[in-house]
C-alpha cells in the first residue's frame, strides 16, 4: 500500500484555497451527510495551536482530514472527516498515525462518534467518559494516555 502524502498547517499558515477545501470537506460530510444541526466553525481553526492534516487527490481535493488542538492544557483532536467515495482505503488511519507520531508523547482526547469506538480503540483510545449528543449525533468521549501502544 502506498502511504498518502499528509499535509499539516498551523491555523495561520493555512491559504484561503486550504480553508475552502477543508470547510468543504466538513460540509459535504458533516452538514450534509450527517445532517449536524450545529455550527462547525467555532474559533478554533484559525489559531496558532490549532494543526490541520489532510490527505488531497492530485487536483487538491481534501479527501481525508482532521485537525488538533490544545484545549485546558490538552491535546485534542477532531473533526475527522473522509468523503464516502474515499472511504475504505486507510486515510483517516494514517492520519490518525500521524497524530500519534508527533504527539503520542502526550495525552490525546478525542469526542468519538460512538460508532467508531472499537476503531479508535485499536490506536490505544479508551472510553472516558458516558456517551452524550453532539450536533444530534451520538458520541463518546475517549482518551490516549501519553506513550499508550496501539494495535495499528
Amino acid at each position: 500500500m502506498t502511504i498518502p502524502t499528509i499535509i499539516a498547517r498551523s491555523g495561520p499558515e493555512l491559504s484561503g484555497r486550504e480553508v475552502y477545501e477543508i470547510w468543504r470537506i466538513r460540509d459535504v460530510v458533516f452538514a450534509v451527510e450527517q445532517q449536524c444541526d450545529e455550527p462547525d466553525v467555532d474559533g478554533v481553526d484559525l489559531a496558532d495551536d490549532c494543526t490541520h492534516l489532510w490527505i488531497a487527490d492530485d487536483n487538491g481535493i481534501v479527501q481525508s482530514y482532521l485537525r488538533t488542538y490544545v484545549a485546558d492544557g490538552v491535546r485534542k483532536v477532531g473533526r475527522v472527516a473522509t468523503l464516502k467515495e474515499a472511504r475504505g482505503k486507510g486515510l483517516s488511519g494514517a492520519l490518525i498515525r500521524e497524530v500519534l507520531s508527533r504527539w503520542g508523547d502526550q495525552e490525546i482526547r478525542i469526542g468519538a462518534q460512538a460508532y467508531l469506538e472499537d476503531w479508535y480503540g485499536a490506536f490505544g483510545f479508551v472510553t472516558s467518559g458516558p456517551h452524550y449528543d453532539e450536533a444530534g449525533i451520538d458520541h463518546i468521549p475517549m482518551t490516549r494516555q501519553a506513550g499508550a501502544q496501539s494495535g495499528v
